[in-house]
């Protein structure tokens, strides 16, 4: 066993690319806390090359963000589902589409949330939360397991074209 190095691994919630992008190994991470990044390496051990991704500026997010589990890859970019923390220390779930030759472009994201914790959902050990740690893509359509409340788990299931055309395009410069 080998250990990871640099201030990407030394955060929470690290979520490497399921592949190298370009020869380079990427991961999520919120490193700083309150942001979600995106850390480059070289050989998956040393992760120091850090910038910031998406900083939290929707209502639903604006305590923190942060990744929900590893991107999945798309013919339309890298889907990346992320929490967010709003007011009440309440915790829904977004999206984001990343180039999929140049993962530190956001190229789109939802302004909204995709789920988030409503009526009996409300509710739980934790209440107003809730949580996932990844998603898988299969013949088209998103599967999103979540924990709801820290009590129970539920899944959401969404057709992949629905969900991208639901997000609103972004202008933002490779980092």
């Amino acid at each position: 066993m080998r250990k990871l190095t640099g201030g990407a691994a030394s955060g929470k919630g690290m979520a490497l690319f399921p592949r190298p992008v370009g020869g380079t190994m990427f991961a999520l991470t919120r490193t700083d806390g309150e942001n979600t990044s995106i850390a480059r390496s070289p050989d998956g051990l040393s992760w120091t090359d850090i910038a910031v991704l998406h900083r939290p500026d929707e209502v639903w997010e604006i305590v923190q963000t942060g990744n929900c589990g590893s991107p999945i890859e798309t013919p339309d970019g890298w889907l990346v589902l992320l929490h967010g923390v709003g007011p009440m220390r309440q915790y829904s779930i977004g999206a984001m589409l990343l180039d999929l030759d140049d993962p530190t472009i956001v190229r789109a994201r939802l302004a909204e949330p995709l789920l988030q914790p409503l009526g009996a959902q409300r509710e739980g050990y934790v209440p107003n939360v809730v949580y996932s740690c990844g998603a898988v893509l299969n013949d088209g359509i998103v599967w999103l397991p979540y924990g709801v409340g820290d009590q129970r788990i539920r899944v959401l299931s969404i057709q992949l074209g629905e969900l991208l055309a639901a997000m609103t395009p972004e202008q933002q410069a490779a980092l």
